[in-house]
């Protein structure tokens, strides 16, 4: 015997309004061809945010959001449970309406639109969530096919599509299975397949990886990066995960208290944070001083002085310490630390013991890296040699 259906809340709100439609996100017009990777295009915004704010009660929700994601683009959002990233995403799709400001999308302002001329724009844009919202009675062939039905599309050209998006997420065997015999991966595989169904111009991500595991997550991310270079596709990503934004976006917003308090390409981000709620999100993953290291750390001068040396760009790719120990005479030890890649820019920290007896050598050193656009930073001091 099947089971009910499972539905999540943005699944039960859509299924109200008409006791059949299941997905009225997950439409479009895009073709699967192009093989080449998309560039963002600057002269081309898929979504356009102005001065956004929606309250609860008392509670700033959104708080005067302005933001823009172009074609072609993976734009991450990231930021703490209560943020108001949930709020933002229901703004795009219609779901919430704002207090005040302006939604875009494809140019043309949604946020004031009666229920009936938001549906053609909702099937501008495809959903995948948290816990993929796949119909259980339905097989997979049929969940994908899904809202194409509702489009009502003949069944051939609904099967063809389906088929050919299965194989697309690698799930072509999976075809007449149901999605209680699919691993969280395969469902969440399904459940991008369905959202690109009516070939959408902005595919929605809520989520999308935080109940999987970390290997899952990782493949999950790589079919997502595939499908935007194959399809062009405009994808924004609604997650709390830093190493979701460091494997495939291209540039991220971070979210507090309903603000974007910081925003920029990912590695530049990443190398050089601006507000703390930023620098803590990435403490993660970030390298830190080791904490055996940390716990000796003292506020008055010792016998070594820890700096903290983040570097980018040209800074990171030369032979910085090289050229620092042949620049200024003195001693110094790299003690912890390392150079990374992100979006092919490579962006390093390091931490450097320099003796602290001689006060103008330490200042010699940080003007040093200083003037290699180093961001330096003394932690403390230790009282005997690292």
């Amino acid at each position: 015997m099947r089971s009910a259906p499972e539905r999540g809340p943005h699944l039960r709100f859509e299924l109200a309004r008409t006791g059949t439609r299941m997905n009225q996100h997950i439409t479009a017009s895009q073709e699967i061809a192009d093989p080449t990777h998309a560039q963002p295009d600057a002269s081309q915004d898929v979504v356009r945010l102005v001065d956004l704010k929606r309250r609860f009660g008392q509670t700033p929700a959104i708080d005067g959001i302005s933001l823009t994601v172009r074609k072609g683009e993976i734009l991450g959002i990231i930021g703490r449970s209560g943020a108001g990233k949930s709020t933002l995403i229901r703004c795009l799709n219609g779901l919430e309406r704002p207090d005040s400001g302006e939604v875009f999308i494809e140019g043309r302002e949604i946020s004031r639109l009666g229920e009936r001329d938001l549906q053609p724009l909702r099937r501008r844009i495809g959903m995948i969530f948290q816990h993929f919202n796949l119909l259980s009675a339905k097989t997979v062939e049929e969940n994908v096919a899904l809202p194409l039905k509702i489009e009502g599309r003949p069944k051939a050209e609904r099967l063809a599509r389906a088929a050919e998006l299965l194989e697309l997420v690698g799930l072509s065997e999976k075809a007449k299975a149901y999605p209680a015999s699919l691993s969280g991966g395969q469902k969440q595989r399904v459940g991008i397949a369905r959202a690109l169904a009516a070939r959408p111009a902005l595919l929605l991500s809520d989520e999308a990886t935080s109940a999987l595991d970390p290997e899952t997550t990782r493949s999950i991310l790589t079919l997502l990066k595939d499908i935007n270079r194959q399809l062009g596709l405009t994808i924004l990503l609604i997650t709390h995960e830093m190493e979701v934004i460091r494997s495939i976006a291209d540039r991220v917003a971070v979210i507090d208290a309903g603000r974007i308090v910081e925003q920029g390409p990912v590695w530049s981000v990443f190398a050089d944070p601006q507000s703390d709620i930023t620098k803590s999100l990435l403490g993660a993953i970030r390298p830190q001083l080791p904490t055996e290291l940390a716990a000796r750390l003292l506020p008055a001068s010792g016998a070594e002085t820890i700096l903290r040396v983040d570097v980018a760009g040209e800074a990171a790719s030369g032979p910085l310490l090289s050229d620092l120990a042949t620049s200024v005479p003195g001693a110094f030890r790299l003690v912890h630390g390392g150079i990374d890649y992100i979006q092919q820019q490579p962006v390093g920290t390091l931490f450097l013991s320099v003796p602290g007896s001689d006060a103008s050598h330490l200042a010699d050193v940080i003007t040093f890296l200083k003037a290699r656009q180093a961001r330096v930073e003394v932690l403390g001091h230790v009282a005997n040699p690292v």
